[in-house]
């Protein structure tokens, strides 16, 4: 799926774009690439990509506020670049509509994920089927029912809600106040160790190991994401780009 992909790169930085660009072509990606949002925004008016990957820091126009006028413009998955420390900025970007983060610096494998990931959640990979499966793990939403290695397990009502909203949402960071807000409504939305406790009872249940969670990964200070990766975000991390980090 992710061969031939067109993804639009957005920094300021020359050589940062270069790196990306350079790497990515050659993984078989079709790359764009842009330094400055109002660049970028022409860039997808003329060619639309597959995946955009936005650095937040940038002069004039914001990552921020680039990330906003394309989302009211298109669907398309947006990663954003983030330098560490900027956790707020994150939490806002993703509020706005971005799929996912990476952290600078970051190896090219883990950014590889992220696009994998990103791809299949705009193909409808994760919920255009009534039967969703992930390894050992099945969601049959017109049932209701959950399967871990072909035995049903037990949810509460909010339980299920909330793995059905993780599922449905595969891949893509989903901040604290999203899931809150999603499903248990507005007057929970800051009520973020309730559902640390339900995050928790849901591992529990659909893990086999809760403690180091295969599908339920934990961005600190962020949110949850459900992963479709086969391994664990440590597991997935792989070395720089030729000693080159973003």
């Amino acid at each position: 799926m992710s061969h031939g992909a067109r993804i639009l790169v957005i920094d300021d930085e020359p050589p940062i774009r270069r790196l990306l660009q350079e790497n990515l072509q050659g993984k078989g990606y079709e790359v764009m690439a842009a330094e400055s949002g109002e660049e970028a925004l022409q860039a997808i008016v003329h060619r639309t990509p597959d995946v955009v990957l936005v650095d937040l820091m940038m002069p004039g126009m914001s990552g921020l506020e680039l990330t906003r006028r394309i989302r009211e413009q298109s669907a398309v998955p947006i990663i954003v670049l983030s330098a560490i420390g900027e956790e707020r900025s994150k939490v806002e970007a993703l509020e706005l509509g971005a799929d996912d983060y990476v952290t600078k610096p970051c190896g090219l494998d883990e950014l590889q994920a992220r696009i994998r990931a990103a791809l299949r959640r705009a193909a409808g990979a994760q919920g255009s089927q009534p039967v969703f499966t992930c390894g050992e793990l099945s969601v049959d939403f017109d049932r209701r029912v959950v399967q871990v290695a072909g035995e049903p397990v037990k949810l509460t009502p909010t339980e299920y809600d909330l793995l059905k909203y993780l599922v449905q949402n595969a891949g893509k960071i989903l901040t604290h106040r999203m899931l809150l807000t999603t499903v248990w409504g507005p007057a929970y939305r800051d009520q973020v160790q309730y559902l640390r406790v339900f995050v928790g009872q849901l591992r529990k249940k659909i893990e086999r190991n809760a403690s180091n969670p295969r599908f339920i990964l934990t961005d600190p200070g962020i949110g949850y994401r459900f992963s479709l990766e086969p391994a664990s975000t440590e597991e997935r991390l792989g070395p720089s780009w030729s000693g080159q980090r973003l």
